[in-house]
């Protein structure tokens, strides 16, 4: 595998795109419009700078690395060539599984064809495909180029020696694989978003503040980041979206959204893409500070 081709340019796509290239992969970066694309190129040259100045790249390789990442916006031309296709779009099925019909018309016909999904049903797009038992998932973390893990979820048809070649591609991005069955929300999100959601809970009935309740799974529970403040950063939208799939797929009320949630998203305040979630967060800082909404005198 050499030729990749990265299917959407957004947070996770433009970070996936990365790693490939810094590993020396030819990477094909597709999305709708050029714009998107110009900014995706930006966002992965500052990553690229910030890792030349923490010295795990010298210029040259960073320069080496941009070179090798190819922006097209013509879905056709992107999947040509390709020997891997990763799908980074929305986290929608209908919008998967329309992308995993174009995938499997137009990459040639070894192509692996993987979504980077974190909740979807592998078993599900492989399903509108000729070749199922080439459908697999490769869930990176963000920010990609930083976080070791790829959740590698294999679906119902997928073949054990695709299974195989994507965990050894994994290590050559200098990733740790875990290999996973096909249920909803497979390992990560299964445990991590009953968390957050619980979080949103202990907010909206005022057992606690934002800061606090993140400061208590900090500093007590080891966490890095907050509940609600990494919520913020998957996207609020994103989260919602997740809890819906496990929540229909498993039927368990654990997994039902909380209203606050909900509420949220139809507000627009989905974190830190908008500029607004649990916290607000300044224009081009890594200032925060609790939204407002959430800064209520409390009478105990």
């Amino acid at each position: 595998m050499k030729q990749v081709t990265v299917i959407g340019a957004g947070t996770m796509g433009n970070g996936i795109a990365h790693v490939f290239a810094q590993h020396g992969f030819e990477v094909r970066l597709t999305d709708v419009s050029d714009a998107i694309l110009q900014k995706a190129l930006e966002t992965i040259r500052q990553n690229a700078a910030r890792q030349v100045k923490k010295q795990l790249l010298t210029e040259a390789q960073a320069a080496e690395m941009m070179h090798r990442i190819h922006p097209v916006k013509s879905l056709h031309d992107a999947l040509q060539q390709a020997d891997l296709v990763v799908e980074a779009a929305t986290e929608k099925l209908e919008i998967k599984q329309q992308l995993f019909q174009q995938m499997d018309k137009l990459a040639p016909a070894h192509a692996i064809l993987a979504s980077n999904t974190s909740s979807i049903s592998i078993t599900q797009l492989a399903a509108v495909t000729q070749r199922p038992q080439q459908v697999i998932g490769m869930h990176f973390m963000n920010p990609v180029p930083v976080m070791p893990l790829v959740e590698i979820i294999t679906g119902f048809h997928t073949d054990a020696a695709v299974t195989q070649a994507i965990v050894t591609l994994s290590r050559e991005l200098g990733k740790t694989p875990c290999v996973v069955n096909d249920y909803p929300g497979f390992i990560a999100n299964r445990i991590l978003m009953p968390m957050l959601n619980e979080a949103m809970y202990a907010l909206q009935q005022g057992v606690a503040g934002v800061e606090e309740i993140d400061t208590i799974m900090k500093l007590g529970m080891g966490h890095p980041m907050g509940p609600l403040q990494l919520a913020d950063f998957i996207g609020l939208d994103v989260c919602l979206s997740i809890l819906q799939v496990l929540h229909q797929g498993l039927g368990d009320p654990r997994y039902a959204p909380c209203p606050l949630l909900v509420k949220m998203v139809q507000a627009g305040c989905l974190g830190v893409k908008t500029g607004a979630g649990f916290y607000r967060y300044a224009a081009g800082s890594k200032e925060k500070t609790v939204n407002p909404v959430f800064q209520v005198t409390r009478h105990f």
